[in-house]
């Protein structure tokens, strides 16, 4: 956890990787919206995300025909579910990441 620092104290590092959550919302027809509906939906989400504060951050959001997938860090679901309903998105299901793969992993 830790490794000793100049002084020859031991160094803790007070750094905490925030949790991170991928939602799923239902959406019909999201992937047909021009990007001025996209545009005012996400000044909606960062304007809900201002007041809520920086504990939660979204990261970054895959529109499909149907769906948007979200991804966000967040110390937990409640404060998403939270986002959602103050900003009138669906949450539809909330998954916590627990560790990310790539094609690197595999090497």
């Amino acid at each position: 956890m830790g490794y000793e620092s100049r002084s020859g104290r031991p160094h803790i590092s007070l750094e905490v990787q925030m949790p991170e959550y991928v939602i799923e919302r239902d959406m019909p027809g999201v992937g047909q919206l021009g990007l001025g509906d996209l545009k005012a939906a996400s000044r909606t989400s960062c304007s809900v995300l201002r007041d809520l504060g920086p504990e939660i951050q979204w990261v970054q959001s895959y529109v499909t025909d149907d769906k948007i997938y979200c991804i966000y860090r967040a110390p937990d679901e409640e404060i998403i579910r939270e986002h959602a309903e103050r900003g009138g998105f669906p949450a539809n299901s909330i998954a916590r990441v627990r560790t990310t793969i790539s094609p690197t992993t595999a090497e």
